[in-house]
């Protein structure tokens, strides 16, 4: 009888425990955002504003952030696929950045990536290739 009442405890036990399911992952909150866009370079957040840098000895015309999650702003210039010369403002972060160039016609939204010091290609959301430099 003892040996019944050991194996309905045991029973209840098992059947009443449930797996925990693991927690889902979670977001860190930061001012720093995942990516960076062409609107970035627009305004600088209160947060960033804490830790603006202007340093003319390097090409950047600004930086915020703290080490490891810097966010450089630079004046750039080059060409497109055809060859005709643009310039324009991007923010760049870690090896990716984003910004505005203008050509003759137009300004046109751009996402970089750096490719050798001081020389970035650029893409535009219709495909167009650019190559720049940083002024």
């Amino acid at each position: 009888m003892l040996k019944n009442y050991l194996n309905l405890l045991l029973l209840v036990a098992f059947y009443s425990c449930k797996k925990a399911d693991a927690p889902p992952p979670q977001k860190i909150n930061t001012f720093y955002k995942e990516t960076v866009t062409a609107d970035d370079r627009k305004t600088i957040t209160a947060e960033e504003a804490k830790t603006y840098h202007v340093n003319k000895t390097y090409h950047y015309e600004y930086r915020t952030g703290d080490p490891g999650n810097y966010e450089y702003n630079y004046d750039v210039k080059g060409i497109n696929q055809k060859g005709d010369s643009v310039f324009g403002n991007i923010n760049v972060q870690g090896k990716f950045g984003a910004g505005i160039l203008i050509d003759s016609i137009a300004e046109i939204e751009i996402n970089t990536e750096w490719i050798s010091y001081g020389k970035l290609k650029a893409s535009d959301k219709k495909g167009n290739q650019y190559d720049l430099v940083v002024k």
